[in-house]
Parts: C-alpha cells; structure tokens; sequence
C-alpha cells in the first residue's frame, strides 16, 4: 500500500469514528450533547482535526443522517423481499420503517428532523438517499401510475405516523390499525 492509499484509509476512519461517536453520544443523551468540542474529548483527537474532516456540527449530523439512510433502504429492501406479494410488501415495508423510525430516534432525528443539506428529489441527491426513497417506490409502483408522488405520499403518511407516535401525541396502541389505513390507501389507489 502507498503512502497516498494509507493516508486516504486513515482519514476515512477518522472520519468513520468521528460519525460513529456522534452517534453514540446522539442516541445516549441527546443531539444536543453533541459538539465538536465532546467529540474532540469522547474519540481523543483535537477540535482542528475533526474541523478537517467536517465543516461543522452540521456535516457531522449530516454523515450519520447518511448512514441512516444507507441502513433505512437496506431494512426497507429486506422487507419488501421477504413479503408474499404486492400488497403484503406495502404492509411490510410501512412497518418496518416505523419500528426503525421508532427504534432508531436519535438516528431518525438526524435524518427528517435536524438541519443539514441533504436534498431529496434533485439531480445532485446522495446515492443513500436514492436508494432508501426507491425502496419506498418499488413497493408502491405495482399500484399507483405515478410511483414518485405515491411513494412520497406514503413516505410523508409513514413520517407523520412516527413523528406523532415518537412524540406521545397519538394513542399508543393504535398502529396497526393506522399502517393497515395507510396500506389500504396505496393498494386500493388507481393513477
């Protein structure tokens, strides 16, 4: 290995541990405990090192925003697969976005609630973003003519749904029957 390879490697743990302990601090206490200067402390490297690698707290909330989505499609994928069709792989996926919306907060919130400049729907979109939005298509394309729009009205239907139940304001019991409603929208949609 070159020098040039070994120094590239490097700098793209550093930047792996710096995502890795935003993180972690995220999900133990909160986005708000999450500063350059605790993550200086918490991964024992400077605060101009980390300000090498990301401009501000915000790209860093932005890269760990990234891995939610990279991991988001992939759970998106897994359950649209495991399906027994269509219609099952709309249910399926509907739930699993939400036990991860639910089980994942920190992680969501960097993803739909924190600012960063993370753009969906442009010809710049990261290639995580795509495809975490194209597991949420696939599955409603058998059903609706327009598969963007659906899927985007699905995707906001699905975040609502997790941002009310995240934050105690519907009543607790109640999901299934709200995934089966929002189900029941997208399998009986015509155009």
């Amino acid at each position: 290995m070159g020098v040039a390879e070994r120094k590239s490697r490097e700098r793209a743990e550093r930047e792996q541990r710096i995502v890795a302990a935003a993180r972690a601090i995220a999900e133990r206490e909160g986005w708000e405990a999450v500063t350059v200067r605790r993550l200086a402390e918490e991964i024992e490297y400077s605060q101009p090192v980390l300000y090498s690698h990301f401009e501000n707290r915000t790209a860093i909330v932005a890269a760990v925003a990234v891995e939610g989505f990279k991991e988001i499609g992939e759970v998106l994928r897994s359950a649209a697969d495991k399906a027994g069709g269509p219609a099952e792989a709309v249910d399926a996926v509907a739930r699993a976005y939400l036990d991860f919306a639910l089980g994942h907060p920190a992680l969501y919130e960097a993803m739909f609630v924190l600012p960063t400049d993370l753009r969906f729907a442009e010809a710049d979109t990261r290639a995580e973003l795509r495809a975490a939005f194209d597991a949420l298509a696939g599955v409603v394309t058998p059903f609706c003519a327009n598969a963007e729009v659906a899927a985007e009205a699905f995707w906001a239907a699905l975040h609502g749904l997790a941002e009310l139940e995240r934050s105690g304001r519907i009543r607790p019991g109640m999901r299934g029957e709200r995934v089966a409603l929002v189900v029941r929208a997208v399998v009986g949609a015509e155009g």
